[in-house]
């Protein structure tokens, strides 16, 4: 890869980060807080957050097996996804390559940074295309975008292929790992003193079942993190989605039950949406959702809608034309949602 600085935005390498209360004592004990202008009275909500989320970094780094200096924390994913646009590329002059279809998010935040979006369609079956992303990059290609599992194809990404764009480009790859505990790969994030220029996210919302909350994790160089760090907002994670994310990690596995049932059903979930008239192809999946094609996509999915069962609607993307999303629920869903395509006509 080139040098990091001459990867980053040059402002963003320069940039005196802005100083908050609780940075300035960083290290001291201290019990009496007149530096924040914050009310005294405990609400008990009265504190800022810790800026930094150092107690949730531990405990993560002991579930993810990753230090914690080499993790950033941020409100969903999608910070972190608009970090990587804010840090290294220039508004009008650099350009990101991604895989297609793939998360709508990466584009739009490319369109929010004035960032040009070179989206690289996949092969058949929804296979990374390594030449051609190799290809469309150019000497302003700082980022590349690699989904694994896909959204909304649901698949793995092929690893030597991932590998050899972390090898070859000279830029950042970002691989997001969203649905990584779904599938039986090991994930990216292991590696990470392999690749300096890989970016690795995941998040609470699938896997932790808690979306709620908005917490999304960044692994990377500890180089990286800091740019991360200098950059965001000042106390980004909120002080309740911190406790909620802790009082979830004493309880790993609860999410490890629910992630095996899940994988359970989704097993379940193949053949029988396979043996439906309506399907022409169920794409495999190592997702916690699944890509079916249909005779009408358009059609199934108002008719679903009616019966108050909610997929997604993917027929306007790239390479999915009559394709529904479907996401793996209870038992008792899942039954409810086969039982109303049975009936469709």
């Amino acid at each position: 890869m080139q040098s990091l600085k001459d990867l980053v935005r040059p402002n963003i390498w320069a940039l005196e980060p802005y100083s908050c209360a609780r940075d300035e004592f960083k290290g001291r004990d201290a019990h009496v807080f007149l530096d924040a202008n914050e009310s005294p009275y405990n609400t008990p909500r009265n504190r800022y957050p810790d800026p930094l989320q150092e107690k949730l970094k531990i405990r993560l780094a002991q579930v993810k097996g990753v230090p914690a200096e080499n993790i950033f924390l941020g409100n969903g994913s999608d910070e972190a996804i608009d970090l990587v646009y804010r840090v290294f590329c220039r508004p009008c002059v650099d350009n990101v390559v991604a895989m297609d279809p793939t998360y709508g998010m990466y584009r739009v935040c490319a369109d929010i940074n004035d960032i040009e979006y070179r989206a690289v369609q996949l092969l058949p079956g929804y296979r990374l295309d390594a030449d051609a992303l190799l290809a469309a990059a150019d000497r302003n290609t700082k980022v590349m975008w690699i989904c694994s599992p896909n959204n909304p194809t649901g698949n793995d990404m092929d690893r030597k292929a991932v590998q050899r764009l972390l090898t070859e480009f000279q830029g950042i790859i970002v691989i997001d790992e969203a649905y990584s505990e779904f599938s039986d790969l090991v994930p990216m994030r292991q590696y990470l003193g392999h690749f300096p220029n890989m970016i690795v996210l995941n998040t609470f919302s699938k896997a932790w079942a808690s979306a709620s909350i908005r917490l999304g994790m960044a692994f990377a160089s500890e180089e990286i993190i800091m740019l991360f760090n200098k950059v965001k907002y000042p106390y980004n994670v909120n002080q309740l989605t911190q406790n909620a994310a802790m009082e979830i990690l004493q309880d790993i596995e609860k999410s490890e039950r629910w992630i095996n049932m899940i994988r359970a059903e989704r097993l379940a979930m193949l053949p029988n949406l396979q043996e439906l008239p309506i399907v022409k192809q169920v794409y495999p999946t190592s997702a916690n959702f699944v890509l079916v094609r249909v005779t009408d996509a358009n059609a199934i999915y108002h008719y679903l809608v009616d019966k108050g069962i909610i997929v997604r609607n993917r027929n306007r993307v790239a390479l999915c034309d009559n394709c529904l999303r479907i996401t793996i629920g209870t038992k008792e869903e899942n039954s409810e949602l086969l039982g109303a395509l049975r009936s469709f006509q």
